[in-house]
C-alpha cells in the first residue's frame, strides 16, 4: 500500500474550507485517498453510477438532503447543477470539511465553482504516485534549487539508468505499480477504452474515436516537444482548431499539461508556442508503442521522456503539497533555452536535465541569458544522472541526482 503525501494536505484544508475539490486524471487514486481519510459518518457517492448522477442532475436539492454531509461525492463533474446546492448547504451550516468532491475534468468544473463556490472550495490537483511515495520515503518540501542541497542526508540509494529507466517505463498508475504481474498492455488499453468512451465521446460529444485516439498518440509522441500546431494537425487529418480543441480537452482531463515560455510580459506568455508534456510516463510509453525500459532507454525518444518525467516529479513536488510552482521554460531568439524555469520572489531558479552523469558548464552556458531580464537569478540545478547531489559554488549551481528532486 502506497502512501500519498497529499492526504495531510486534505485534512490541513478540509478544516479551513467547507469544500474540497481533488481533481486529476483517472486511475491515480483520488477515490481511495479520500476514502481512505473519512470518518464512519462520511458517505461516499459515485457520479459514476448511472442512477446517482441522474437523480444529482434532475434533482440535485433532494439529492443534498438525502446525502447530507459530512460526504463524499466523486466524479461530481457529472452533475454542476449540484454546485449552488452545495454553497447553499455550506453557507446555512458555516461548517468546514462538509463536502469532499473529486473529478477527473480539472479545468471543465471551473465555471461551475466560479459561479457558485468562490470563496467556499479549495481546488488539490493529484497526480500519480511520485518516485518517492513509490520507495516510501518521505518528501522534504517541494522542489526548489538549494546551493546547500549536497550537505543534505542522500534520501535513497543511487538509480543505475537501467532502473531509472524502468521507472519512467512504467509510470505512476497506483494499480499498475501494486501488481508486478499485471498485464500492462490491457491495463493502458483498457484505461484509454475508458477515457475516450466516458470523457471523450460522452462528455465532450466527440463521435470520432479513433481519430481522437491517434491524436493521443502523436501527442504522446511529442511529449517534451515544442508544439507545432500544423505539424500536429497534419499528422492526424485535421485542422488547427481541432488540434486546439482536443489539446484541451486532453489538459483538462489531467492528462497532458502545457508549459509555456518565460516572458517578463505575463500576457506573452499566453500567445508564444508551449511545450506538451504527458502527465504518465508510462501512457506516453505505451501510446508511442517502447516495449520494454530497454528499448526506451537507448531509443530515440529517452531524453524528451526523461525531461518528461522530470517534469512531473516537480509538478507533484508542488501539487502534493497544496501548492502551485510558477514554472515555465525558457526560449530566446536565438534558440537558446532553458528547460526549465522557476520564478519566486521575484527570482528565477534555471533547471536543465540532461542523460548523463558527468554534468559541466557547458550544461549551464544558457543560464547566464537571465541575467540581461532585470532580475534576480537564483541557484540553478544540473537534473541528471550523476549519483550524488554535488554543489558548483562559483556558478551558483547545484548538481541533483533526478531521484532526489
Amino acid at each position: 500500500m502506497f502512501e500519498r503525501e497529499i492526504k495531510k494536505v486534505i485534512l490541513e484544508t478540509s478544516r479551513d474550507f467547507p469544500v474540497i475539490l481533488l481533481t486529476g486524471m483517472r486511475q491515480i487514486g483520488k477515490s481511495w485517498v479520500v476514502e481512505s481519510l473519512s470518518r464512519r459518518d462520511r458517505k461516499y457517492i459515485s457520479l459514476d453510477d448511472i442512477k446517482e448522477r441522474e437523480n444529482a442532475r434532475k434533482d440535485p436539492r433532494r439529492f443534498i438532503e438525502e446525502n447530507r454531509p459530512p460526504v463524499i461525492i466523486d466524479e461530481v463533474q457529472y452533475a454542476p447543477e449540484l454546485f449552488p446546492y452545495i454553497k447553499l448547504y455550506a453557507d446555512r451550516n458555516k461548517q468546514n470539511g462538509l463536502f469532499w468532491l473529486t473529478g477527473s475534468q480539472k479545468f471543465s468544473l471551473m465555471k461551475g465553482i466560479r459561479e457558485s463556490l468562490a470563496g467556499r472550495v479549495a481546488i488539490l490537483d493529484m497526480l500519480g504516485l511520485s518516485y518517492r511515495e513509490i520507495t516510501f520515503q518521505n518528501r522534504r518540501k517541494a522542489f526548489l534549487p538549494d546551493i546547500d542541497l549536497p550537505k543534505r542526508k542522500p534520501s535513497g540509494r543511487p538509480l543505475t539508468s537501467p532502473e531509472l529507466f524502468t521507472h519512467i517505463w512504467n509510470g505512476s498508475f497506483p494499480r499498475v505499480l501494486a501488481n508486478r504481474k499485471i498485464n500492462k498492455k490491457r491495463f493502458y488499453a483498457s484505461f484509454i477504452q475508458t477515457y475516450i468512451a466516458r470523457d471523450v465521446r460522452d462528455f465532450y460529444l466527440i463521435e470520432d474515436e479513433l481519430a481522437f485516439y491517434n491524436f493521443l498518440t502523436a501527442v504522446a509522441a511529442r511529449t517534451g516537444e515544442l508544439l507545432n500546431y500544423a505539424n500536429l494537425a497534419k499528422d492526424v487529418h485535421i485542422d488547427n482548431r481541432t488540434v486546439k480543441l482536443w489539446l484541451g480537452i486532453l489538459e483538462r482531463s489531467g492528462v497532458i499539461q502545457l508549459l509555456y515560455p518565460y516572458s517578463k510580459s505575463i500576457s506573452k506568455r499566453l500567445v508564444k508556442s508551449p511545450k506538451v508534456y504527458f502527465l504518465d510516463t508510462g501512457l506516453a510509453c505505451f501510446l508511442t508503442n517502447w516495449t520494454s525500459p530497454e528499448t526506451l532507454l537507448t531509443g530515440a525518444q529517452s531524453g524528451h521522456m526523461l525531461e518528461t518525467w522530470v517534469f512531473g516529479e516537480i509538478l507533484k513536488s508542488y501539487w502534493h503539497n497544496g501548492e502551485t510552482p510558477n514554472i515555465y521554460f525558457y526560449r530566446d531568439s536565438n534558440g537558446k533555452e532553458i528547460d526549465f524555469l522557476i520564478e519566486q520572489d521575484m527570482t528565477l531558479y534555471p533547471m536543465e536535465v540532461k542523460k548523463t552523469a558527468m554534468p559541466s558548464d557547458a550544461d549551464i552556458k544558457n543560464f547566464y541569458e537571465l541575467d540581461r531580464l532585470g532580475k534576480k537569478r537564483g541557484t540553478g540545478a544540473i537534473l541528471c544522472l550523476y549519483p550524488k547531489c554535488m554543489s558548483m559554488p562559483k556558478q551558483n549551481v547545484v548538481s541533483v541526482p533526478v531521484w532526489e528532486i
